[in-house]
């Protein structure tokens, strides 16, 4: 019978200590070896399947709409109302600094091609006022409001007004400061505009032409980028690169860095490639269309351009193969419950090439001291109603200055908004 008297527990105490502490100081030399950027994101530990794993699938649901009584579903403690119905697409939502909000109504083939402008004025989420604002566009998608021009981003081109806050009706004659490449792949006809916080810089999303290059790189001239000019169309230069359509773009809270979505490429298979979320680094490349997630070379493109695919970054934040990711915003305001706080909102389209549904919804990613915790969750659901038919899509999501929240559902002609609180 062994004895265990106080002696031996405190040895015992003492070489567990000191073996702990001899643990912890090598894990400490590991890491000053290793050097602060080698601990991996949740993304770079993402294990992806190889190419071709699945066969490449092809599946469109009907776009029903919604019937009477039926609407998507936010978490509990949160009411999902209708702000605006009866639009014709939806695709995107901008809210001015003067609080008007402006709808871009567009869509890949019919378009009805115009800016709708919503005021609330009593602030009770049903716009007392909605009136044309501006039509006969192509194809508008991101908007802005910039000193004393309104900016409309065009499929073919980057506009500007002369605009007084508080108008109802564009009435001045637009000037096309900037030419861009027209259409795209699939939907890859959005461009996207965001200006930096001193309105000194906007930028420019601009998806690629084709899904990987399929029709010669000569043709991708401008694409597949996220473009810098003054507000004048003037000093235009390559942002970030690779980025095959990055669509949903946005500041994160606090600091100078760049954030976007972006819908990745098809036909390798039902889980390739991730749609994702990231922070955008200038002068930064992100593969397309050499490689993938970093350095994974896209087998269609294999040995092209190995000294570029090393280069690769690796994105934030997967979100899903085909989920169609194109909507985001951080959530700065402080409705909604603590955690939402500095966290990310995203858009999901929805797929057409993957054998189940995928995306057709909105789903919240939370971010602490700045970077994505990893634990992304359901947000906005219920736009699913068989894996045949859906009620509809939604896409951009804009963050309203009381703390509500805004989802555009292109294919439901429906703005919903979802408050926290009954």
């Amino acid at each position: 019978m062994i004895r265990i008297t106080r002696l031996t527990v405190a040895y015992i105490l003492a070489v567990t200590t000191m073996i702990g502490c001899n643990s912890k100081e090598k894990e400490k030399e590991e890491a000053a070896k290793s050097g602060p950027d080698t601990v991996k994101t949740e993304a770079e530990k993402l294990t992806l399947p190889p190419p071709f794993a699945t066969e490449s699938a092809e599946k469109r649901p009907d776009e029903a709409g919604w019937p009477e009584g039926k609407m998507p579903k936010a978490p509990v403690g949160f009411t999902v109302t209708k702000f605006a119905d009866k639009l014709d697409s939806p695709r995107w939502t901008y809210i001015a600094p003067n609080g008007d909000i402006f709808v871009a109504e567009s869509n890949t083939k019919k378009s009805a091609d115009r800016i709708t402008l919503l005021r609330d004025v009593n602030k009770d989420g049903k716009p007392e006022l909605r009136e044309i604002f501006l039509e006969k566009l192509n194809k508008p998608f991101g908007m802005l409001v910039l000193k004393n021009f309104f900016y409309v981003a065009n499929t073919d081109g980057l506009y500007r007004y002369p605009y007084k806050a508080g108008e109802t009706k564009m009435t001045g004659k637009g000037e096309k400061i900037l030419e861009l490449p027209a259409g795209g792949y699939n939907n890859h006809w959005t461009r996207n505009l965001l200006a930096n916080a001193d309105g000194s810089k906007i930028y420019v999303s601009v998806g690629s032409g084709s899904n990987v290059g399929d029709n010669g790189m000569d043709k991708e001239k401008r694409r597949a980028n996220i473009l810098q000019i003054n507000p004048d169309g003037t000093g235009e230069k390559i942002y970030a690169s690779g980025l095959r359509n990055p669509v949903g773009m946005d500041w994160e809270p606090g600091t100078n860095v760049l954030w976007t979505a972006v819908n990745e490429r098809d036909e390798l298979g039902d889980e390739l490639v991730p749609d994702y979320v990231t922070s955008v680094k200038e002068g930064g490349f992100y593969g397309w269309p050499y490689s993938y997630f970093g350095p994974n070379v896209d087998p269609r493109r294999k040995g092209e351009n190995p000294e570029l695919v090393a280069k690769a970054i690796v994105p934030d934040v997967a979100v899903g193969a085909h989920t169609a990711s194109l909507g985001f915003a951080f959530y700065d305001k402080n409705q909604f419950p603590a955690k939402y706080y500095k966290g990310a909102f995203v858009g999901q389209h929805g797929s057409w090439n993957r054998s189940r549904l995928s995306g057709y919804k909105v789903i919240f990613i939370p971010f602490e001291n700045g970077k994505p915790t990893g634990k992304q969750e359901d947000f906005l659901t219920g736009f699913i109603d068989t894996e045949d038919k859906v009620f509809g899509r939604p896409v951009g999501v804009t963050v309203m200055e009381d703390g509500s929240l805004l989802v555009n559902d292109d294919s439901g002609d429906t703005i919903w908004r979802v408050t926290a609180g009954k």
